[in-house]
């Protein structure tokens, strides 16, 4: 495939209707986290930016925000992934099964149940 056909690849992909459910699920997982965050005594504005709003998903599930570095590294990244997904559920009273499905796989529903639930944040 020459460099022309992979821009106009990439143009399909993130143009017309595939770019608009993207941005939806995106406006979802945001409006989840500035619950989350709030939930939790952070700002939620911090949710609207993209690698600050993981930084700050780590320091609630009570690890340092330099950790959110490892997801960088790729297969280091999606375990890590699942560490924080469980220990961030288990800091709003949610068990593991909850916290692989709902807040790694399907986040923007995981992190609605999260914020508008009646789950409270507490610190361990």
């Amino acid at each position: 495939m020459d460099s022309n056909g992979i821009s106009d690849l990439y143009a399909s992909i993130f143009s017309g209707t595939s770019g608009l459910i993207v941005l939806a699920f995106y406006i979802l997982v945001v409006i989840g986290l500035w619950k989350v965050f709030t939930k939790a005594g952070y700002p939620g504005i911090l949710a609207l930016v993209p690698f600050v709003n993981v930084i700050f998903l780590v320091k609630i599930a009570g690890m340092s925000g330099w950790l959110a570095l490892l997801y960088l590294i790729p297969i280091v990244g999606f375990i890590f992934g699942i560490f924080v997904a469980i220990r961030m559920g288990e800091r709003f009273g949610k068990g593991g099964l909850f916290s692989f499905f709902l807040l790694f796989v399907f986040p923007y529903i995981g992190y609605l149940i999260l914020g508008f639930g009646e789950s409270r944040y507490r610190q361990v």
